[in-house]
């Protein structure tokens, strides 16, 4: 089983989409993939489908969800917690996230154990999924820190514009404290797969003096590795998230990958080249 976090410190750069189509991608490449939702935004638990109520009184996830996996060491194994979810085929499984997140972190803040936990959970179903994919926060808190120390893997989406290019040092310095942490327990360091451009203009000019000129400086500047792929900001990866059911006179999200939605879009070959890639980055048979 390998574990890829997908993380960068500024938020709007593409995280949730990335997270949401790469699983789909995978899963359709013969992949057996659970996604971990670690932002208590829950933006990827409301991108696969998991949120099934209009009025946070009918609220179907607050009592099992990533925190609760984190609180206890003996109950709310991943296999409890994680929910399949129908919104690509073939299906993945989904520990979802919950706002409840901010206000237990001071409390997890205080348990060292924590920080290992989910690494413990996930050991006890490595023969169940061959991808664990993780969604991060956009910050440098503790659920960041354990998407980190749990990851064998790291994808950094951005936008590449100069505020996340800034972003960059910070995370180059987190992934190195989180490689100090992770040498103290005996475990290899976090491999950084590659800066994903994300959410890049479709703009001709844009494409071909812009774009060249922001992709060499990543390496230059921040030394840090590129991904080949590029996820272009187009309107179908927004309308695949935005599906809806109408049930009654209510409307419940019904979102669908983008490779689900329209499979033969421009959107959906750069998310199927995504896979691809990172099948082959991570050493994994297609």
């Amino acid at each position: 089983m390998k574990v890829i976090a997908v993380y960068h410190n500024k938020g709007g750069v593409g995280k949730t989409t990335t997270v949401v189509n790469l699983a789909a991608a995978l899963s359709k490449k013969g992949k057996r993939v659970l996604i971990i939702d670690l932002d208590s935004q829950a933006n990827t638990t409301f991108a696969t489908g998991l949120v099934k109520f209009d009025d946070e009184e009918f609220d179907n996830i607050k009592d099992c969800n990533i925190l609760h996996v984190l609180q206890s060491e003996d109950f709310y194994s991943i296999e409890e917690v994680a929910i399949k979810s129908q919104f690509t085929s073939p299906a993945v499984y989904v520990i979802p996230s919950h706002i409840d997140l901010m206000r237990y972190e001071n409390e997890l803040n205080q348990l060292d154990s924590c920080r290992l936990r989910l690494i413990d959970k996930l050991e006890k179903v490595e023969n169940d999924y061959d991808i664990v994919l993780i969604d991060t926060p956009p910050s440098l808190n503790l659920y960041a820190k354990i998407a980190l120390i749990t990851a064998n893997f790291l994808i950094i989406p951005s936008d590449l514009k100069p505020f996340a290019n800034q972003g960059l040092v910070n995370v180059k310095q987190f992934v190195g404290t989180i490689n100090g942490f992770r040498r103290q327990i005996r475990i290899e360091p976090l491999e950084i797969l590659g800066i994903l451009p994300c959410k890049v203009s479709t703009n001709a000019r844009f494409i071909n003096s812009t774009l060249r000129k922001r992709l060499k400086i990543i390496p230059q500047r921040y030394e840090l590795p590129m991904m080949e792929t590029v996820i272009y900001d187009r309107d179908d990866l927004a309308k695949c998230a935005e599906q809806v059911q109408i049930v009654g006179e209510i409307e419940i999200p019904d979102p669908l990958s983008i490779l689900d939605f329209k499979p033969n879009s421009k959107a959906a070959q750069e998310l199927e080249l995504l896979g691809i890639e990172v099948l082959e980055k991570i050493g994994e048979k297609q």
